[in-house]
């Protein structure tokens, strides 16, 4: 991120102008689907990937969550444990909870991997299990309790104070259903969670206290597999319930129609109405919203004149993020929602450079990151540049690379010509030796000298 300097982010606002923006009506921008109404005292249908708050009633009303709160116990396990590791419960975890609660009857100094203490407490919702978990993460519950309090926060959750790992009553122990509807988003982010949620039974082996298998079912009954419930509904993912006298009915729920997916939540419902309560807000936001693909409509123009620097030089250098959606009423057109372009501030991903946000009605629908496809190595462009101009500001030598080029291909023709000329000494000196082996003049031996004057005596006679 350090190589993105200033002057990208600056001319992130410049792209904003660029990006078709249609000016709202007046109709346009008072309309928001809301026919609907439910028992509960609050609610609320949050788009699962967005964040966009569909729907709502008194989410900011603080309430007693009950079980749902295992959901936040949940994902800070998730966050802070391997599956594998072994959770043991400790007099405190099993006897330390309600009498009468929900539990599966766990013994002091049993052992259980965190996974199968997860599926313990999120199916039937076993409060030694969330007493359990607290106490190996953290290793106590009040430092468990801090851990949940301070995710909250980051989470963006501001009606809320946890008091135990379970939910059961406690006057120091709220929420509402805005801040559950972020806890709850944030834990099905999780892969493991989501599986978990969603899972009709689970069973737990033996242990080394429990010589026989410990089988689990899923509370949830708007999950399909069970066929006979009245409350099924086909889109549902899985969710986790909670009911105490002073809290009521809370239900937390997901689900997913035509690749969006939904999560709502009830709080303070009466005993039964909290799965008719969720069904209709379903189908409600279902029905009346639809989402959008931001890079299908949306798109980055460089024709402007004031645009400079590295935009000029590459115009698939910044690219709009295919994962950015918008959710927006039936009604609507993406044309009547507007945008702003603000720089991204988390490092965690440095090809990230800003982000797209999307109002409509005056509410947040969604977002789609402006990725920089070459920000890991591809700076140059802003080399030598002083920063207030927007390049890096460093020093570089300068470097002649047309010259460097030349002077190799000299050097290389040099010891070219020196090979060539070696080459040709030798063949000259084994030229000049086969010549003189050929025309030197033969010497006569004293043998032939002897015959000659043998013959010349002969001759006298």
């Amino acid at each position: 991120m350090k190589k993105i300097t200033a002057k990208i982010i600056s001319l992130l606002i410049i792209i904003n102008i660029l990006i078709p923006i249609n000016t709202i009506s007046v109709e346009a921008a008072d309309y928001w689907p809301s026919s609907v109404d439910v028992v509960a005292e609050s609610a609320i249908v949050m788009e699962q990937q967005t964040g966009t708050i569909l729907y709502s009633k008194n989410m900011d009303d603080v309430h007693f969550p009950a079980s749902i709160t295992k959901i936040m116990t949940a994902l800070i396990v998730l966050e802070n444990c391997n599956l594998d590791e072994t959770v043991k419960f400790s007099a405190d975890a099993v006897y330390g909870t309600e009498l009468g609660s929900s539990s599966i009857a766990r013994d002091i100094n049993e052992e259980m991997t965190v996974e199968q203490t997860l599926y313990g407490m999120m199916l039937e919702s076993a409060n030694e299990c969330a007493y359990a978990l607290g106490e190996h993460v953290a290793g106590d519950i009040p430092s468990f309790v801090d851990m949940m309090n301070k995710r909250a926060k980051e989470l963006g959750c501001t009606n809320t104070h946890f008091n135990n790992t379970n939910g059961l009553p406690d006057d120091e122990h709220y929420t509402s259903a805005h801040d559950m509807a972020l806890i709850a988003r944030a834990a099905y982010n999780i892969p493991k969670f989501a599986e978990i949620v969603g899972t009709k039974s689970y069973t737990i082996p033996p242990t080394n206290k429990h010589s026989d298998p410990t089988p689990l079912n899923n509370h949830h009954q708007m999950l399909h597999f069970y066929k006979s419930n009245k409350y099924i509904y086909e889109y549902c993912l899985g969710g986790k319930t909670g009911y105490t006298a002073v809290a009521g009915a809370t239900l937390v729920t997901y689900a997913k129609k035509n690749g969006m997916t939904l999560v709502c939540v009830v709080m303070k419902d009466a005993v039964t109405d909290q799965y008719t309560d969720t069904t209709n807000l379903f189908d409600y936001c279902f029905d009346n919203f639809s989402k959008y693909n931001v890079a299908d409509f949306a798109s980055i123009s460089e024709d402007n004149s004031d645009i400079t620097g590295i935009l000029s030089e590459n115009s698939e250098l910044i690219k709009i993020d295919k994962k950015g959606i918008i959710v927006i009423p039936k009604t609507a057109s993406v044309l009547d929602t507007t945008s702003d372009v603000v720089p991204y501030s988390d490092n965690k991903d440095k090809s990230v450079v800003g982000q797209l946000r999307y109002t409509y009605a005056d509410r947040e629908v969604g977002q789609a990151n402006l990725i920089f496809t070459n920000a890991e190595v591809e700076s140059y462009p802003f080399d030598n540049i002083p920063s207030e101009k927007g390049g890096s500001g460093k020093q570089y030598i300068q470097v002649d690379y047309p010259r460097i080029g030349l002077i190799i291909l000299c050097i290389i023709a040099v010891i070219s010509l020196i090979l060539f000329i070696m080459s040709k000494s030798s063949d000259i000196l084994l030229y000049r030796h086969r010549f003189k082996s050929r025309h030197r003049k033969t010497k006569k031996s004293n043998m032939t000298i002897i015959r000659n004057n043998s013959k010349k005596h002969r001759r006298r006679r």
